[in-house]
């Protein structure tokens, strides 16, 4: 009997081998282990070695075999993309392989154990331990199994606390889920008949040019590093916190119809072990924004109108911050976050999550601007009072009116399936996306915001 187990045992091993992943009996497995193939001469090159989870997973509730395979399946993805970064010779070296592999494994391991909790099964215990894996040095292929028993004994990587606790600084695993769990939340008001249903758009490219910094001209005006993390921008070329009205009028622009406008917002970094220019700057890896910075795969700036009522005009140097940087600290009064994924945009928003995408889709992220205005203040003290949103219906407050709203979709491709990307935050706001949050000054020309007021009162679309 018992030499019967272990021919069964093996047999198991050598079919998930093959196949990587299998339902079984209840249970889900997974072999996570180094692809590098060997040379003819049995050589084989450095390869990641990542303990298995055959062994660990209990039987998977029925309601939680989805999300599990599908974690399970990004976690070989994740080992075969650390495997082809370290074979390739592009100064990836065993330490930055492997804190950014780490940390994805341990997101994708807890979000198992909460899959099976939520689906009313006792939480799974030690799975965090295989969250570590080690970089095997090339030798005979016949040296695996050796290295297999050894890598439990080996050092953290770079990056990685200890086994169990998230990444230092954030995001955590709970902030990453799977956006086609939830159901459809996006609603419109119905438009009336008074109500201003044209378009106005500005196109301002996606900021390729690389503008970039760690000010914030409206919140710390006249300071270096006020945002304490670095923003893209687009519209007003040379934007910093030294900017004055007067030298945005004068500033040349990316828009190619003349709005000198400056659209302003938190960078997405990829945060799987490629570092920016920055990575030991104030606004960058000195404070926590660690990872290369993406550049967004389009970027749409669209003005809409009221549901209610026509729009007034803009004034001009309108300062409109939206969202709240230290939401998380701040209780969540003025978040305004909404990321989403494209074919998913006009159903789903997650305003305190980061969507895991499925694939095919981009990642979007959705900033609604205030749309009624106090007719009298281009900032005020807090930069919230003089503006508001309006009501489910439209409706402005007492005292406010209704304003061309700019609504901001920034879109980033590669990212389907991933939860190794964050925003950038201040380092006590840990990358939480409930923290995203926009910024823009309209510096239009009054012509081109008069345009603007009257394709949108007409139920035009233009731009």
């Amino acid at each position: 009997m018992n030499q019967r187990h272990k021919m069964n045992r093996t047999r198991r091993k050598a079919l998930l081998a093959v196949a990587g992943l299998v339902l079984g009996g209840g249970g889900l497995a997974v072999v996570n282990a180094g692809a590098n193939a060997s040379s003819p001469g049995g050589q084989r090159a450095a390869s990641v070695v990542c303990p298995s989870a055959v062994e660990r997973l209990p039987d998977v509730p029925a309601q939680a075999r989805a999300e599990v395979r599908r974690d399970l399946s990004l976690m070989r993805q994740d080992i075969a993309a650390a495997d082809a970064r370290l074979a390739s010779g592009k100064g990836a070296s065993s330490r930055s392989v492997l804190g950014p592999l780490w940390s994805k494994r341990s997101a994708a391991l807890e979000r198992i154990e909460i899959a099976v909790e939520r689906a009313g099964s006792a939480r799974p215990q030690n799975l965090q331990s295989l969250s570590l894996c080690t970089v095997e040095d090339g030798g005979t292929a016949g040296a695996k199994a050796q290295g297999d028993q050894q890598q439990g004994a080996g050092q953290s990587p770079a990056g990685a606390p200890g086994a169990g606790q998230p990444p230092a600084g954030g995001p955590s695993p709970e902030d990453f889920v799977d956006i086609t769990t939830f159901p459809p939340n996006v609603q419109k008001a119905r438009a009336g008949r008074s109500a201003s249903t044209g378009t106005f758009r500005s196109r301002c490219g996606v900021n390729a040019q690389g503008q970039f910094n760690s000010d914030n001209v409206i919140v710390a005006p006249g300071v270096t590093n006020g945002a304490h993390h670095t923003h893209d921008y687009v519209g007003a070329v040379g934007v910093d916190g030294f900017t004055t009205n007067e030298s945005l009028a004068a500033s040349r622009t990316t828009c190619t119809n003349g709005d000198r406008s400056t659209y302003y917002w938190p960078v997405l970094r990829d945060r799987s072990g490629v570092q920016e220019s920055d990575a030991d700057k104030q606004g960058g890896g000195a404070e926590g924004n660690i990872g290369a910075i993406l550049t967004p795969a389009t970027v749409s700036l669209q003005f809409v109108g009221n549901p209610r009522s026509k729009v007034t005009a803009m004034p001009r140097f309108l300062r409109i911050i939206t969202g709240d940087a230290k939401a998380n600290a701040n209780g969540g009064a003025n978040a305004n976050a909404r990321f989403t994924c494209t074919g998913l945009e006009n159903r789903v928003e997650l305003k305190d999550k980061y969507p895991i995408c499925p694939q095919g889709s981009k990642l979007m992220r959705v900033s609604k601007f205030q749309s009624c205005w106090d007719g009298k203040n281009t900032d005020s003290a807090n930069h919230r009072s003089h503006v508001a949103f309006a009501d489910a219906r439209g409706t402005c407050p007492a005292g406010f009116r209704p304003i061309p709203q700019l609504v901001q979709r920034v879109t980033y491709n590669g990212l389907a399936g991933s939860t190794g990307f964050a925003i950038d935050s201040f380092p006590e706001s840990l990358h939480k996306p409930v923290t995203d949050h926009g910024d823009f000054i309209n510096a239009m020309p009054d012509a081109l915001m008069k345009q603007a007021v009257s394709c949108i009162n007409t139920g035009r679309r233009c731009g």
